[in-house]
């Protein structure tokens, strides 16, 4: 068990450090690694729980940097996606949608490499329709980070403003699709339970 641990607290470590830098990119990490190892609903679960407390790291550290208009914006559609994305999980199964999120993630790749100077408009529109897809992601998924960072660039955000906007907006939605997952019976194993002790500080 001690080495399952260090290997959380490890990827952990990496891929909060990659989504703090980037805006996005905890999830995109940690989803497909541990779906290696642990089932989908659980993967999930566990994700979204380290994702959540990475939220509300950024909005501690960049609190200087708060947009409440353009929060309300992308959490309004956000949250009511998000919760319909993760009531999706349990009536989907876990081979159909491990498929689901592999060919997503493979769209998403070939989309980043063609398309590195495409930019949404800077307008309201872009942040509902950004936050409602994000949503979506995020709850079928555990993985709609890249959608809502794409979406919050269009407004051309100074950095501490974008992550704090980021945090805030994924910590409305991972609070949603997180209260659908035990809602809908999901729970972790004793092993992701002694690691979450672990990998929460780490997340920090």
């Amino acid at each position: 068990m001690v080495h399952e641990i260090l290997l959380l607290v490890l990827v952990t470590l990496v891929a909060s450090g990659v989504g703090t830098l980037t805006g996005f990119g905890t999830s995109t990490i940690m989803v497909p690694l541990l779906l290696l190892f642990f089932p989908l609903s659980q993967t999930l679960l566990f994700v979204g729980i380290i994702h959540w407390f990475g939220d509300v790291w950024k909005m501690i550290l960049f609190r200087g940097g708060v947009r409440w208009r353009l929060i309300f914006l992308f959490g309004g559609g956000g949250v009511v996606d998000s919760y319909f994305g993760a009531a999706l999980v349990p009536a989907i199964s876990s081979a159909a949608l491990a498929r689901w999120i592999g060919g997503f993630l493979l769209v998403y790749v070939v989309w980043l490499v063609w398309n590195r100077s495409w930019q949404l408009p800077n307008n309201a529109r872009t942040a509902l329709f950004g936050g409602a897809v994000s949503g979506f992601l995020a709850g079928i998924f555990g993985i709609g980070g890249a959608v809502r960072a794409a979406a919050l660039v269009a407004f051309n955000l100074p950095k501490s403003v974008y992550l704090f906007t980021n945090g805030a907006i994924a910590f409305v939605i991972d609070s949603t699709r997180l209260t659908a997952y035990t809602l809908g019976g999901e729970r972790l194993s004793a092993l992701l339970l002694w690691a979450l002790l672990f990998c929460i500080p780490a997340s920090l």
